[in-house]
């Protein structure tokens, strides 16, 4: 069990204090879902839709990149068109 959980309703890391999902959480999701990009973001959807309710003045689009766009990042750096989300 991840000590690197949402605390709600700031949404901040419980391990580390940085805005959640934090770097660590990530990497252990990614490690966790290897190979099952779809129940990733199955998984982050229900997260998203949280922080959503949580904090409303926040727009729906920084709160999309904190949730959907990292899985898709090249851990190299790189950006490549072809591992990009929908609509980006």
């Amino acid at each position: 069990m991840s000590m690197h959980l949402p605390v709600r309703p700031a949404w901040t890391c419980a391990g580390c204090g940085q805005a959640w999902p934090c770097l660590t959480r990530k990497r252990q999701l990614l490690a966790e879902f290897a190979g099952a990009r779809v129940s990733l973001m199955l998984y982050l959807s229900r997260f998203f839709v949280e922080a959503c309710v949580d904090m409303p003045a926040t727009t729906s689009g920084t709160l999309y990149r904190r949730f959907f766009t990292w899985p898709y990042e090249p851990s190299d750096g790189r950006h490549s068109s072809e591992s990009a989300p929908p609509g980006r």
